[in-house]
């Protein structure tokens, strides 16, 4: 009764921030994403009974904190009368420091859960399970551009456009490779409860969804571009002005969207986009990534280059 799933990080270009459910998850807001091909969470789950209590490891070490989290994920996915899980998680990449390890790494659980206990489940059905314990995660279990549409007392989720049929460039510069000092989930129930700008981030969403969704079906590259970006800052702004204020950003991150700036200005297609994290993620057409990843690995502060096309749905890799 084993099971291992992979998944990949998803990059929000119309940002999810905030929760009007927190017992249930519900985003406050709908999003859209394009789902990442060399960025990945591998996760076996393995039932026993032998186990007396669930068991995480990740990255090869015990990991206590996050385990709460994970058991109420397998809860949610195999009931609560379930056997213990002995429960391994790796990463290529960093964690915890705002590239969407947790919904690469609650997608993955989601599927090989399922399949360990040999459950089935539409795809759907799965995104909302990976939901309920990461916001984000619901989209890592579709591929190329998805848009979680928020309604009711429930998420829908829709491919736009599937993995190959606009091959976009993600050129991620990591500026930090810690944990975060603020979990977003915290993050978002301060700026819910102290921002003013938060109603109106409320507001403003449906409108720019609707262009950002436009502009993915057209592949309008300079639409998506700006109602992108302009949505990460209207993000950032509601977190600035919380109290205390949610400021992920560091030095090179702002260098770095500098550096997309003046790419921009040189004529290259890109767009940056900078979720609750330090890490700037420049989306590019890709005939402009090296020179993007060339001026990105050039600009003061950065300390990796990590450059992906767009990916595939999670999805189960072995079961015994």
């Amino acid at each position: 009764m084993q099971a291992t799933a992979i998944a990949q990080p998803n990059i929000a270009l119309i940002k999810y921030w905030g929760k009007r459910d927190v017992e249930r998850n519900l985003p406050a807001v709908g999003s859209i994403s394009v789902t990442l091909r060399e960025l990945h969470t591998e996760v076996s789950v393995a039932l026993s009974s032998d186990l007396r209590s669930d068991e995480l490891f990740v990255n090869g070490e015990e990991s206590q904190p996050l385990l709460p989290r994970i058991s109420r994920c397998l809860d949610n996915v195999i009931g609560t009368q379930r056997l213990r899980a002995r429960i391994t998680s790796r990463s290529n990449f960093p964690i915890a420091a705002g590239l969407a390890s947790s919904a690469s790494a609650f997608a993955a659980t989601t599927v090989a859960a399922a399949s360990a206990a040999d459950l089935s489940f539409s795809t759907e059905e799965l995104a909302r399970l990976a939901g309920q314990a990461s916001g984000s995660a619901a989209r890592s279990l579709y591929g190329g551009f998805v848009e979680l549409r928020n309604s009711g007392d429930t998420i829908k989720l829709a491919a736009l456009r599937e993995v190959d049929s606009w091959p976009l460039q993600v050129v991620v510069a990591i500026t930090e490779t810690g944990p975060k000092p603020t979990g977003s989930t915290e993050a978002m129930e301060i700026s819910r409860e102290t921002s003013p700008f938060y109603t109106s981030w409320i507001e403003q969403q449906d409108q720019d969804l609707e262009i950002a969704r436009t502009a993915i079906l057209q592949r309008d590259f300079a639409q998506l571009a700006t109602v992108a970006e302009h949505n990460c800052l209207k993000m950032h702004s509601v977190m600035w002005a919380s109290r205390p204020p949610m400021v992920y950003w560091n030095s090179a991150t702002m260098r770095c969207m500098q550096t997309v700036r003046q790419l921009q200005t040189e004529g290259c297609q890109v767009f940056f986009t900078i979720d609750a994290g330090p890490q700037v993620k420049a989306v590019c057409l890709p005939e402009d990534a090296e020179a993007v990843s060339k001026a990105l690995a050039e600009t003061p502060g950065v300390q990796e280059i990590m450059m992906s096309g767009l990916g595939s749905a999670a999805r189960l890799v072995d079961k015994t």
